[in-house]
């Protein structure tokens, strides 16, 4: 973060699509492993693998950091503000604002990803008065594609990005949306 980026609020919660976005708690460490302890987060995503309660307490306390920081900000996806569904990611890069997410395998099918990252991406637009966000997600990830779509982002002509995660290399497409005009 530079001089000239401000800083997130200390709270951050999101009402709307149905969904309440609000900061992971203590109470939500026991909930984390049924959430990212699953072979489709370990494959699509940089969350650990194993995810137990020690990964959950990890992310925590990455997650403070990081918004402390300045770059990142990740919420729990809950309907009512209480249980976590999920979580949705913004993340302040060079190459702009991203946004990510991954939903819990008993969650999903609800739309809770399309409406999270709606959500998200009206507050980096409102808020944080971007101009674009970006998705970042592999081409053979028909799920994450199916969000994208669903959200609005068209596929941007730019290169992928391109590396090695858990041993495994990756190319990364970049998915953009702007703000309504």
């Amino acid at each position: 973060m530079n001089s000239t980026t401000p800083p997130f609020a200390e709270r951050i919660e999101l009402a709307g699509e149905g969904l309440v976005l609000r900061d992971w708690a203590e109470a939500d460490l026991a909930a984390m492993p049924d959430l990212f302890d699953h072979p489709d987060i370990a494959y699509w995503t940089p969350i650990v693998s194993p995810f137990d309660e020690a990964a959950a307490r990890a992310r925590l306390e990455r997650g403070r950091r990081l918004r402390a920081e300045g770059t990142t900000v990740l919420l729990a996806i809950t309907v009512d503000g209480r249980a976590p569904l999920g979580e949705v990611m913004l993340r302040r890069a060079p190459e702009g604002v991203e946004i990510g997410y991954a939903v819990g395998p008993a969650h999903r099918g609800q739309g809770l990803a399309v409406r999270a990252v709606r959500v998200m991406a009206a507050y980096a637009f409102e808020q944080l008065g971007v101009e674009q966000v970006i998705l970042e997600l592999e081409a053979e990830n028909a799920a994450s594609v199916a969000v994208a779509t669903k959200a609005g982002f068209s596929l941007l002509d730019v290169p992928l990005i391109e590396g090695v995660e858990k041993g495994r290399p990756y190319a990364l497409q970049t998915w953009g949306l702007r703000p309504a005009v």
